[in-house]
């Protein structure tokens, strides 16, 4: 193998090495064939990037408590819907509507958010 092609394959792996975590990133791996709907409380709140977390404890018809992670997009886009981190406080009741992660765990791929003063929120396809 010549220098020249030793060189494009070392920099194609290492594209590819850099790329793959990103394309695995923006892969939310849920079930699109159902909508779930989780109305609760929200304990806490993480408005980072790459996307931004609430932490919600939804009652079961039984009295459980479950504990969920209701996933958004990122801080910008959900400024840009009308949530910022000051609408959101512990305490507050909220539902929200998304799709479940595939692999049981209670995270949801956030789509809408209802607020307690009857505000619905709209995450994506609104850019």
């Amino acid at each position: 193998m010549t220098a020249r092609r030793q060189a494009l394959a070392v920099a194609v792996i290492g594209v590819l090495m850099v790329a793959s975590p990103l394309l695995a990133h923006h892969t939310w791996s849920v079930d699109r064939t159902r909508s779930v709907t989780v109305k609760g409380t929200v304990t806490g709140l993480s408005w980072s990037n790459p996307h931004v977390e609430i932490f919600v404890d939804a009652r079961e018809e039984n009295g459980n408590v479950e504990k969920w992670t209701v996933g958004g997009p990122s801080p910008s886009r959900l400024t840009d819907s009308g949530l910022n981190k000051n609408v959101l406080k512990p305490g507050d009741i909220i539902t929200a509507v998304g799709y479940r992660a595939t692999d049981g765990t209670r995270l949801l791929r956030t789509e809408t958010i209802a607020l307690s003063n009857g505000q619905t929120l709209s995450f994506y396809g609104n850019r």
